[in-house]
Parts: structure tokens; C-alpha cells; sequence
């Protein structure tokens, strides 16, 4: 059964990467997704709250992709979580529009694999850093998937930046389709 995807894309400085402009070019133009550009929409950060909640509605799987700013994520999508995912609609009383949904993170770093873990540069790995991603996913009923995650990105050449695209590709292909993830 085809399930319709929507990518929540935030990038603020697009210019500058290869890696999330590979990704995006390489989901855009596939049957069931909808790409959402976060910076593009929304460049004064007033977020259009119903428009938003009647997005999420029509779709069975969110995707939150993006560079892993500051161990979270850029400041507009966290505006998005903070107005579109309310009481009464996402959580709480009455709040039950995401329940039964499915939510995937794809998160770029710049910093190689081997920063992310217990004695790294960074001490712990993505996943502990994204805890309180896959807590809003689970206060709202959503299933949290297993992460997309890049490490490295700036290393990458050419090819290996085409290679991942086309990863990323598949995974969103996985879940438009509903068959487990490659």
C-alpha cells in the first residue's frame, strides 16, 4: 500500500551544501512525496500553523531532514514543531491528528562518525542527542524509525556525495512503498 510522504526540509544556508542539496534534488521528483522547504516557505519564520496541520493530515509519514545544527536542528524547523505540533491537535486532550504516523529523521553532520560516540569530540551519538526528537514523536503516537544519518559530509567527494543521494533516495522510497528500509 503507496503511502504519501511529506519531507519537512530545513536547511538555512542551502548554498553551502552539497550533501542536503543532493538529497533534496534526488526525493523531489518521486510519486508520493511531497517536499516541503522550510526556508523557502517560511523566510520571516511566521509559520502558517493550518496550512501546516492540514499538510501533516494528508500525509502518513514525516520526514524532518536536515544538517545537525548545534545537536539539534535548525532553528526553523524547531519554530515548526513548536506552533504546528500544538495541544489539543498533536498531543493532550483531543490531540490525536499524528497518531498511527510514522516519522524519519535524515540528519547530515559535518563531523566524521567516530566524533558521535562515548569518547568522542562529541561525547555521545546522534541518537542520544536526538532523544528529545523521537520523544515528541512518541508523546504525539508517532513511530520514531531508525534515523537516516551522514556523518562526514564535508569529506565527501563528488561521487560518494551522488552515492548517499541515492540512499536517501531509497529509503524515502521504502516508505512511500511500506516495504522495510534497504
Amino acid at each position: 500500500m503507496a503511502r504519501q510522504v511529506l519531507i519537512l526540509f530545513a536547511h538555512p544556508a542551502l548554498h553551502r551544501s552539497r550533501m542536503n542539496a543532493a538529497m533534496s534534488e534526488a526525493v523531489r521528483d518521486l510519486a508520493g512525496v511531497t517536499f516541503h522547504d522550510l526556508y523557502g516557505e517560511y523566510p520571516d519564520f511566521h509559520v502558517d500553523v493550518a496550512r501546516e496541520q492540514a499538510l501533516v493530515k494528508g500525509h502518513d509519514v514525516m520526514v524532518w531532514q536536515h544538517p545537525f545544527y548545534w545537536y539539534s536542528a535548525p532553528a526553523l524547523l524547531k519554530e515548526w514543531l513548536d506552533v504546528v505540533l500544538e495541544l489539543g491537535f498533536a498531543y493532550g486532550e483531543g490531540g490525536t491528528a499524528l497518531r498511527g504516523k510514522r516519522v524519519l529523521s535524515a540528519i547530515t553532520t559535518g563531523g566524521p562518525p567516530e566524533a558521535y560516540q562515548p569518547g568522542g569530540s562529541n561525547r555521545f551519538t546522534v541518537r542520544e542527542l536526538m532523544v528529545p526528537f523521537e520523544q515528541t514523536a512518541h508523546l504525539c503516537g508517532m513511530e520514531y524509525l531508525e534515523p537516516f544519518l551522514l556523518h562526514g559530509v564535508r569529506q565527501l567527494n563528488p561521487a560518494e556525495v551522488r552515492e548517499r543521494a541515492l540512499q536517501y533516495r531509497a529509503r524515502v522510497e521504502a516508505l512511500v512503498s511500506g516495504i522495510p528500509a534497504p
